[in-house]
């Protein structure tokens, strides 16, 4: 969609321009390798949905949704920390667990291997917390104390903090219109990471300077387990890269497609996590303006990580910018009319239909001038196989009467949580990832296992090389 500035995302599908998903390992990529003791965790998220078109991030290249988060690990400077592989983790709070010395991944656990439907659990699975001794699984406390809040703030300092020097380049996660994600291994703790590697030159073609300075500086204040972790930054004379964690898991998305739709229970456990961490990020003024199946990941235990932060922004009132993915997009902003937080909620209900349905309430197949007409009409014909206490809730998130829409009340986010969908949540348990996830992907944890990632042409083009820098001064941050 030329005419709307670049800003909406190409069809929904694999090579649509995504290159938000970032998959992660638990610390500093620079941090050297230690001896492990007692108590790691990680974290991991993503989706992407099909048909659709999204609005370019500020990540630049929208590379393709392969691109994973994983661990929500204190900062890169936790090496400190030890831990002892197999152990269960002291707590699954992503931002506050120290990750294990940068020597390796903790121990995966036990992975469930096989298709995906013999891990679809039930809704015991939603409620009760694992079995005692379940690896990375803990029911003790999420933050930890004071030494890890200090290493917190100190892994928000990361401007200059790596080099290309750091790690050896694996292979090609995701690709897009402004670069690609690689998968890498960290010289110096031997851990996998995700690199997101954008063009300045084509980032400034594309009018995503600001997105992309966004992305950057959305991600370097957040921290939650259910949101990706930037690690650092940096540029050179032609690039910019992002060090994110390795999501193993893959995309949501891929799983949705392969599930054609999930039951109930399952699609209120993704649901739940995605809650949770609009829930911080509103309590931050951020707004996340780009909710969506192909933004979400699965870690090795099967919980979301959300990635691709390009449409981030950081809107204490209102904001008219017209950008996200057509299916996905409130009426306010179809409308250009100013909207806040409210637009998250939407698709939230957007989303929990999608994940029920297998399609979304306003696709067409036609132009997404078409979806703008169905989402202004407002007209749902919600399938008779629909969950009652789902429908009420669906109702209540899409619908355009903004002061009815649930996360948008004077309750707040409290509301959604507090709907009769979601009474079988444990939110606490949920919030430390003290619950089973439905589903855990069969990859081989802390081996850079990829396979749930598609292939791609790997990029010919070196990196690093010496030139004129044109576009430099645009991204002083990096």
């Amino acid at each position: 969609m030329p005419s709307l500035g670049g800003l909406l995302k190409k069809r929904r599908t694999k090579d649509s321009q995504t290159l938000s998903k970032e998959l992660g390992a638990g610390s500093s990529p620079t941090a050297a390798q230690t001896q492990t003791s007692p108590n790691v965790a990680d974290h991991h998220h993503h989706h992407h949905h099909p048909q659709q078109h999204s609005h370019q991030s500020s990540n630049g290249p929208d590379a393709s949704h392969s691109q994973q988060s994983a661990s929500d690990h204190p900062n890169p400077s936790a090496a400190s920390q030890p831990t002892t592989e197999g152990q269960p983790a002291a707590s699954m709070q992503a931002a506050a667990v120290p990750q294990a010395s940068p020597s390796g991944h903790s121990s995966p656990g036990l992975q469930h291997q096989g298709s995906h439907q013999s891990n679809v659990a039930s809704i015991h699975n939603i409620i009760h917390s694992p079995q005692p001794g379940a690896a990375g699984h803990s029911s003790s406390g999420a933050h930890g104390g004071a030494q890890q809040t200090q290493q917190r703030s100190e892994t928000r300092t990361t401007k200059g903090k790596y080099s290309l020097d750091d790690f050896t380049l694996q292979r090609t996660l995701g690709t897009g219109s402004f670069g690609r994600v690689h998968l890498v291994q960290s010289k110096h703790n031997h851990r996998f990471y995700a690199i997101k590697v954008l063009k300045k030159a084509q980032v400034v073609k594309m009018k995503q300077v600001e997105h992309t300075n966004d992305e950057r500086r959305m991600l370097n204040r957040v921290r939650h387990p259910f949101l990706i972790t930037l690690w650092g930054t940096w540029q050179d004379s032609r690039n910019l890269y992002m060090v994110m964690d390795f999501v193993e898991g893959g995309e949501l998305f891929s799983l949705l497609r392969k599930s054609q739709r999930f039951p109930n229970p399952v699609a209120k456990f993704y649901a739940a996590e995605v809650t949770l961490a609009l829930e911080y990020l509103h309590s931050q003024q951020i707004i996340y303006r780009d909710l969506k199946p192909e933004n979400l990941l699965l870690d090795r235990h099967g919980h979301l990580k959300i990635t691709d932060f390009g449409f981030a922004k950081e809107v204490p009132d209102i904001t008219w910018t017209l950008c996200g993915t057509p299916d996905y997009l409130a009426p306010e902003v179809v409308s250009s009319k100013g909207y806040n937080k409210s637009v998250d909620w939407w698709s939230l209900g957007i989303l929990i239909f999608e994940m029920l349905c297998g399609f979304t309430p306003f696709w067409d197949s036609g132009s997404p001038v078409k979806i703008y007409e169905n989402i202004l009409r407002g007209r749902i014909k919600y399938p008779p196989y629909l969950n009652p206490d789902a429908v009420d809730l669906l109702s209540q998130l899409i619908t355009a009467d903004l002061t009815k829409r649930l996360g948008n009340l004077h309750g707040g986010s409290e509301d959604v949580k507090n709907h009769p969908w979601f009474a079988e949540v444990t939110w606490d348990r949920l919030a430390r990832k003290d619950i089973d996830a439905p589903y855990v992907p069969p990859i081989r944890g802390g081996q850079g296992d990829a396979s749930q990632y598609d292939r791609y042409p790997e990029e010919t083009e070196a990196y690093g090389l010496p030139g004129e820098d044109m576009h430099g001064h645009l991204f002083p941050d990096f």
